[in-house]
């Protein structure tokens, strides 16, 4: 799998601009605040844990570690992996395939090529990989509700920092350094809870979801391809079936890519 380090370049990037945005305005000590941390991170983080199960929770580093991998966005290189397949079987037969079948470093698409080869009907082949498209995005949105839900909860915490501080600042009017402290824990929370919701939580989650969204359309595309294959449909066939999954910009590449192969092929 790839890495994407874009979005983590992205948050820190972002909070970097808010610290020298506030750096040129006042002074970053007047934004620190434990309290206000502790209202907002563990606070919303405790509203989580009666949300989700603690399995579900359990599972948040490896999401995290989900959004630094690249989108399964790789329709190209499986357009030119099917072609080749079809050639071969069609060539070869459907057996033939067997040997290949190891070099593919996709679970779902050397499952599905294996079903071919074991002589399974087409009907059984595409409902078995549906339902592992189900269960996969069934699994993926379960990260995603996560950190949308705690990206809702920050946000409310804030508002109930903002709760406490106008409390302790009503409580004495007299004290002019409580009302101070006050205040500022009032504004503080409420500035913790938008920033960590719209910066890092909700970006988080709607990160996954592209994800997800980018994955199950390239098994749809996998699955086409698997029963083409099947079918014994003519290579050239294939292969303009399943360009229909890329962009315009990416059938352009691959037309251009094509061309200059069969261009090297005929003057070889």
């Amino acid at each position: 799998m790839r890495r994407n380090l874009v979005p983590l370049i992205a948050i820190f990037g972002g909070i970097t601009l808010i610290l020298v945005a506030i750096s040129m305005q006042g002074e970053l000590g007047s934004f620190l605040s434990i309290s206000a941390f502790v209202i907002v991170i563990v606070g919303s983080f405790a509203a989580l844990m009666v949300s989700y199960p603690l399995k579900d929770l359990m599972a948040v580093p490896i999401i995290i570690k989900q959004i630094f991998e690249a989108p399964m966005d790789n329709r190209k290189e499986m357009i030119n992996l099917f072609a080749k397949l079809s050639k071969k079987s069609r060539r070869e037969g459907i057996l033939s395939l067997e040997d290949d079948i190891r070099e593919v470093n996709d679970d779902f698409l050397e499952r599905g090529i294996q079903m071919v080869i074991d002589g399974i009907e087409p009907e059984t082949i595409e409902d078995i990989l549906q339902l592992e498209m189900e269960a996969t995005e069934k699994r993926h949105s379960s990260g995603q509700k996560i950190f949308k839900s705690w990206g809702d909860y920050a946000p409310a915490f804030g508002m109930i920092g903002t709760l406490i501080g106008l409390i302790v600042m009503l409580s004495d009017l007299n004290d002019s350094s409580a009302i101070g402290i006050g205040m500022a824990t009032a504004l503080i929370t409420t500035f913790y809870g938008a920033l960590f919701a719209n910066l890092i939580l909700l970006p988080i989650a709607n990160n996954l979801k592209v994800q997800t969204e980018e994955e199950l359309f390239t098994r749809e595309m996998m699955i086409e391809g698997i029963l083409a294959i099947q079918a014994g449909n003519n290579p050239r066939i294939v292969e303009e079936r399943l360009t229909t999954y890329l962009s315009p910009s990416e059938r352009k590449e691959n037309r251009n890519v094509n061309e200059n192969m069969e261009t090297v092929s005929e003057n070889g």
